[in-house]
């Protein structure tokens, strides 16, 4: 009886690691991000500031899309039809992920611990890949309903780097001012335990239960729909595509990127304007 007993364990322990594996979903996001800008006191025209607002409002929102199983996770930007033709956000213009967003294709495997994904920097891509990023998460006992889901509040401290829009617009040779700026920000997650994964939007992770909504100082990302288990099996991969770099190499390309920008103008300097970059 005894051996019938833990050879029934063993298979109902075989059958729920299989369905662990097999558990699936796909979660759509709304992410809006808000720089604020410095002109640097340059003498630009109130048309040329208002179109440029409105180009970096534009850019700052995006709708995302997070398949995940309870090992892998990719977060890709769902393209709308006027990015596809250079619009703000597009190819045409800077990308908004070079301020400070995750970029395309986010990857991770909080299994092995990793992240990938897919940045472009001006034109060149990169592939960045490197370990996952733990946040000390505070879980906290205030609850609210996100759609279906009844959903509890994390809040945890991370150190990030902001460009300096001061310093990027500001043409004088002199200027001493860095183009990014550190500093400490809580971020606030609200997860739900009832979709049982480890994993969130962009670089977020480490909750028992998937993160519905997520806010920093600047960005602030809302699960707008869920679909979990559907009939066609959700196919994740990794992205694979750019030049491989570590985080702290992208981070210092990018910020020589933006010190190449300043030293030639900034947006809408001395080579034309529009931050184009090389391609």
């Amino acid at each position: 009886m005894t051996k019938l007993l833990f050879a029934a364990c063993c298979i109902l322990l075989l059958i729920s690691s299989l369905s662990a594996q097999d558990f699936q979903g796909k979660a759509i996001y709304e992410s809006k991000t808000t720089v604020k800008m410095d002109f640097g006191g340059r003498n630009i025209p109130e048309d040329r500031k208002k179109e440029m607002l409105e180009r970096m409002k534009k850019a700052g929102e995006k709708t995302y899309a997070l398949s995940f199983n309870q090992i892998e996770s990719i977060y890709k930007e769902e393209v709308k039809l006027e990015q596809s033709t250079g619009g703000a956000g597009g190819r045409g213009g800077m990308r908004f992920g070079m301020m400070g967003s995750s970029g395309e294709d986010y990857y991770k495997n909080v299994k092995e611990g990793t992240y990938s994904v897919k940045n472009d920097l001006f034109g060149k891509i990169f592939l960045v890949k490197d370990s996952l990023p733990n946040l000390a998460w505070k879980m906290g006992s205030e609850t609210k309903k996100i759609g279906n889901y009844t959903a509890f509040k994390a809040t945890a401290i991370r150190t990030v780097k902001r460009p300096n829009m001061s310093a990027i617009f500001n043409r004088d040779q002199n200027n001493t001012e860095k183009e990014f700026i550190e500093k400490e920000i809580e971020i606030v997650a609200w997860y739900s335990p009832d979709i049982p994964v480890n994993q969130g939007p962009a670089s977020y992770w480490g909750l028992p239960g998937l993160i519905l909504e997520v806010n920093d100082d600047i960005t602030s990302i809302l699960c707008s729909q869920i679909v979990l288990n559907p009939t066609e099996r959700i196919e994740i991969k990794a992205p694979s595509k750019g030049k491989e770099v570590s985080q702290a190499e992208y981070d210092q390309i990018s910020k020589d990127k933006m010190t190449e920008m300043r030293e030639n103008g900034g947006f809408g300097g001395r080579r034309g304007g529009g931050g184009h970059g090389p391609h």
